[in-house]
């Protein structure tokens, strides 16, 4: 690997000034877990459905939320500011109402 000016290593191209290229991420909907390994850059929207047919479930029917804001399918991680090991958590939608 070659120094740069200052004497350090040089950074890999495929990291950016937040970290890793890559994130793990937790989504549960309080009885189930699963981990996703992601880009900072994907679209959310690739996870929801990726959770949703391993529980058998309609994204139309579920909601996702990351510290308590409404997660859009066309968000990224970066977008977020998430990090390594956070969680989406998942809830049923409500329909109703006055």
């Amino acid at each position: 690997m070659a120094d740069n000016e200052n004497g350090s290593p040089a950074q890999p191209p495929n990291q950016d000034n937040m970290g890793a290229e890559h994130l793990n991420i937790k989504v549960t909907d309080n009885n189930n877990e699963v981990f996703f390994k992601i880009k900072r850059s994907t679209k959310l929207d690739k996870l929801m459905n990726a959770f949703c047919d391993r529980q058998g479930k309609s994204v139309n029917s579920v909601r996702f939320l990351f510290e308590g804001q409404r997660v859009q399918p066309t968000d990224t991680p970066d977008t977020l500011e998430m990090q390594d090991g956070d969680t989406l958590e998942v809830h049923q939608e409500q329909v109703g109402g006055c």
